[in-house]
């Protein structure tokens, strides 16, 4: 979700309760490389975190070796579903004990089976972000502080989310969803046992991946399953970059039917503005739909000739393409797609509820870096977040990193979560960051 603001944003007006999505228009077909569309064709059978296809990959990384992996998870139903992504291990053995694991969850990439961060050419690298000047590529891939972690003797997997090269619809920030192929994604690095997993796991991620990092954290009966590809993870902390939680906009005694219908009209509006964030809304409906498929139509939302063109867009473009294909055309009347008065209103609204950050107390310390000038992910949902969680008994540390923007937040906080997550894997007990003000 390096860009979820729109998305985000959008729910953020009005509690966050506006996603609308999907259709019964066929799904597009995308070209992908032989590793991708080989999976797409496996079927989701098999135990959490079970690694059902990999193969090994270059790394520029100095002493290290990566693979490229696709594994068994879930989504927020309990729909079991496979997820693509690559594992990075240092070469020589590993300890008696096993390495320590870390899983990136990464931001918004898109929505079609071809924006998995893992299928870039040399997938196997630091972050690289394609919005700032040295970003190389059409897409932010790679992985951040990937070099130190070697180092340190960490065994590093980054999950590309379901739906971005393993088949099925990407549940676009369904936080609860991509929380599980987080979660899921440390069990399968443990079942390439040339890796050298252990059994302490950490989770970091940024914007669209903080949101799945937070998830994670209040996942923990889903952490605690038992006949999984690897069972007894334990899970030692989070680090979370911007992270959108539309759970915190939400009033405590719900959202009603009325209220429901004004605040997804006012979402449509107000993320008409531009283009772009017309698209981040787009995406965020389509991927609510597609997990409630049962529920939701994206005719509640967009007209019939929107539906379809929503539907094939989102099916075959990741993130800034699709931008593109809406300015092509549709030029300034994108807007037209959109009914005046959105159907269903109340089932949109539960289910952007229902796929958002569980909320129960984190099962480990958690950590949220934030800056000033981050108008993607609006700050004040971190902090909701936090005294929420606290107020549960939870240690939620909230780090202020200047003023930075969305996209420089990752790089504003690594020097920060670096010595935060040696700690954690030392068993050193960290500061209750909800003492601190």
């Amino acid at each position: 979700m390096n860009n979820v603001s729109v998305g985000k944003l959008l729910l953020l007006q009005g509690l966050m309760l506006g996603a609308f999505t999907g259709s019964s228009v066929a799904i597009a077909e995308v070209s992908l490389p032989p590793f991708y569309s080989a999976v797409t064709k496996m079927q989701p059978t098999g135990s959490l975190g079970q690694v059902i296809k990999y193969e090994e990959i270059a790394t520029p990384i100095h002493g290290a070796k990566a693979w490229r992996i696709a594994y068994i998870s879930s989504d927020v139903n309990d729909r079991k579903t496979i997820s693509t992504g690559l594992l990075v291990a240092p070469i020589g053995k590993a300890p008696r004990e096993g390495r320590p694991v870390i899983s990136w969850a990464h931001g918004t990439t898109g929505t079609a089976q071809n924006c998995g961060p893992s299928q870039t050419v040399n997938p196997a690298v630091p972050l690289n972000q394609y919005f700032l000047k040295s970003g190389n590529s059409w897409t932010d891939y790679g992985i951040p502080a990937l070099e130190e972690f070697i180092r340190e003797g960490y065994v590093v997997v980054a999950s590309d989310y379901q739906g971005l090269g393993g088949g099925g619809k990407h549940q676009y920030v369904v936080s609860a969803t991509q929380g599980r192929d987080a979660i899921n994604a440390v069990r399968a690095a443990a079942s390439i046992k040339i890796a050298g997993a252990g059994k302490k796991a950490l989770i970091y991620g940024w914007s669209q991946g903080g949101g799945t990092t937070i998830a994670a954290a209040s996942s923990g009966e889903y952490i605690n399953q038992k006949d999984t590809a690897f069972d007894d993870i334990e899970m030692v902390g989070f680090v979370a970059m911007a992270p959108p939680d539309f759970r915190t906009m939400t009033p405590a005694g719900g959202i009603m039917d009325e209220g429901a219908e004004k605040m997804l009209s006012g979402f449509a509006k107000t993320f008409s503005n531009n283009v772009f964030n017309f698209t981040h809304l787009a995406m965020n409906l389509w991927a609510t739909q597609a997990a409630y498929p049962e529920r939701l139509q994206l005719t509640d939302i967009y007209t019939t000739d929107g539906a379809r063109a929503v539907d094939e867009i989102m099916s075959n473009k990741c993130v800034h393409v699709a931008s593109d294909t809406f300015t092509y055309t549709y030029g300034d009347d994108y807007a037209q797609l959109m009914k005046a008065k959105p159907e269903n209103a109340k089932a949109w609204a539960d289910a952007i509820l229902n796929g958002s950050v569980p909320d129960s107390k984190p099962v480990a310390p958690v950590i949220l870096y934030w800056g000033t000038k981050d108008t993607v992910v609006p700050p004040v949902m971190g902090q909701q977040y936090r005294d929420q969680m606290c107020l549960k008994g939870g240690n939620v540390a909230r780090v202020n990193v200047g003023e930075a923007t969305h996209f420089g937040t990752p790089a504003a906080s690594e020097p920060l979560y670096m010595p935060w997550i040696r700690d954690r894997f030392a068993g050193k007990p960290a500061v209750d960051g909800c003492a601190v003000n």
